[in-house]
C-alpha cells in the first residue's frame, strides 16, 4: 500500500539546475550563454517562470548532466503541483466566500437551490449573483462591499455578505419590474398621494398599488425577507440612470416602521446622488444623508412643529387619532414618531400600531412568492 504524496510546498526544476551551477561553479550569465537565451530567461528558469522546452531539455542534459528524459519529467511534475496547489487555493477561497453568506436562508427563502458538495453551492451562489468565479464576484460587489464594511464595522449590526446577498436579491425583483423612466418632480408629487396607502391594513391592497405608483416615477419598489446576518431595514441605489430601487425588508413587520423606512429611502433619491448605495441597518451612523432623509421622513410624516407642541402635554390615545386624521396617515405611524421623539414611552399605545405577517407579504408581492 502507497500514500500519494502531495506536499503543499514547490520545488521547481530550477533548483536543481541551481544546485547543479554552483557545483560547477558556472555563473548564471555563462548559463544563460549556454543556453542561448538572456539572462533574464535564465533566471526565469531558475525561478520555475520560464518551462523547460525539449531544447532546453537537451542543453541542460549536454551541459549540467541528468537525461533529457530527466529534465521533461521534472517539469511535468512541477506543473501538476503549481496547477493542483492552485486548484486548493481556490477550493479554500471558495469555501470561505461561502461562510460569508447566508446560505440556509438564501435557500429557505428560495433565492438558490444548493447541492450537497462545495463545488455545486460555490457554482449555484455564482449563478445568483451572476459572476464568473469569487474573484470577479469581489471586484463587481466591492464598491457596496466597501460601503458595508464601513456602515457595519462600528456595530458590528450586519454581515457584508449577508447584505449584498439581500441586495443582489432586491436586483433580481427589480428586473422582473417594467418602470417608466426616473422623474424627480414626479415622484416627488407622488408621495402626498403615497401617503394615503398608510391607512391600508391589507398587504395584497397595498403592496401592489405602491408598487404602481412607484413605477410609473421610475422606482422599483421591491421587497425581500433579509437573511441571517443582514439587519437592514431599507436600501436604495439607482440600478440605471433611469430606474430606481426601494427594497424594503418588512423587518419590524409594523406599519410605522415600514413607513418610515419607504419614505426615508425616498428621501435619498430625492436629495442625493444617484452613484451612492444608501442601507439602512439600524447603525448609528450618522452620515449628512442619512440624518436628512430622517428629517425629511419624520417632518413629511407629521411636521415638526406640531411634534414640539404635543411636547407640552401628556399625550393620550385621542392625541393620537387627532394626529392621524389631521396628517391623514396612519395612527401607527403617530404612535411610532412620538416613541422616536421619546413623547410616548416605548412600551405604551403599542397596541394602535398594525402589525403585517410574512405570510401575507409573501402573497401580495407581484415580483414572486419570496
Amino acid at each position: 500500500m502507497t500514500d500519494d504524496f502531495e506536499p503543499d510546498w514547490l520545488s521547481a526544476p530550477g533548483a536543481t539546475i541551481a544546485i547543479l551551477l554552483r557545483k560547477k561553479n558556472i555563473t548564471v550569465s555563462e548559463f544563460a550563454k549556454t543556453l542561448k537565451c538572456s539572462q533574464d530567461h535564465a533566471k526565469a528558469l531558475l525561478s520555475g517562470r520560464a518551462v523547460i522546452t525539449g531544447e532546453t531539455a537537451r542543453l541542460l542534459q549536454e551541459k549540467l548532466g541528468g537525461s533529457a528524459d530527466f529534465w521533461i519529467s521534472r517539469e511535468e511534475f512541477f506543473r501538476k503541483d503549481v496547477a493542483r496547489l492552485q486548484a486548493k487555493g481556490r477550493s479554500e477561497a471558495a469555501k470561505l466566500w461561502l461562510s460569508e453568506l447566508p446560505l440556509s436562508d438564501m435557500e429557505k427563502y428560495g433565492w438558490v437551490k444548493l447541492g450537497q458538495s462545495i463545488e455545486s453551492k460555490v457554482k449555484a451562489c455564482l449563478q445568483f449573483f451572476d459572476v464568473a468565479d469569487v474573484d470577479t464576484w469581489r471586484t463587481k460587489y466591492s464598491p457596496v462591499l466597501s460601503v458595508v464594511s464601513f456602515r457595519t464595522s462600528l456595530t458590528y449590526r450586519s454581515e457584508p455578505g449577508a447584505v449584498l446577498a439581500w441586495l443582489r436579491r432586491g436586483e433580481m425583483l427589480s428586473q422582473k419590474i417594467d418602470c417608466k423612466n426616473w422623474d424627480l418632480d414626479k415622484f416627488k408629487d407622488s408621495l402626498n398621494k403615497i401617503k394615503t396607502l398608510t391607512h391600508i391594513k391589507e398587504v395584497k391592497r397595498l403592496l401592489p398599488e405602491l408598487q404602481r405608483i412607484c413605477a410609473e416615477c421610475g422606482v422599483s419598489l421591491v421587497v425581500a425577507r433579509a437573511p441571517k446576518g443582514c439587519k437592514a431595514s431599507g436600501a436604495t441605489r439607482f440600478l440605471s440612470p433611469d430606474k430606481a430601487m426601494i427594497l424594503l425588508s418588512f423587518r419590524h413587520l409594523t406599519d410605522d416602521h415600514f413607513w418610515f423606512t419607504f419614505f426615508h429611502e425616498a428621501a435619498h433619491l430625492l436629495l442625493h446622488s444617484k452613484n451612492a448605495i444608501f442601507i439602512e441597518d439600524g447603525s448609528e451612523v450618522t452620515e449628512q444623508e442619512e440624518a436628512e432623509a430622517n428629517a425629511f421622513a419624520a417632518d413629511f410624516l407629521i411636521p415638526n412643529d406640531y411634534k414640539e407642541k404635543l411636547g407640552f402635554k401628556r399625550i393620550g390615545k385621542n392625541d393620537i387619532l387627532r394626529a392621524a386624521a389631521k396628517f391623514g396617515i396612519s395612527r401607527g405611524i403617530v404612535v411610532g414618531q412620538l416613541q422616536h421623539m421619546k413623547l410616548v414611552d416605548a412600551d405604551k399605545l403599542n397596541w394602535m400600531k398594525h402589525r403585517f405577517s410574512w405570510a401575507e407579504i409573501q402573497r401580495a408581492t407581484i415580483h414572486g412568492k419570496k
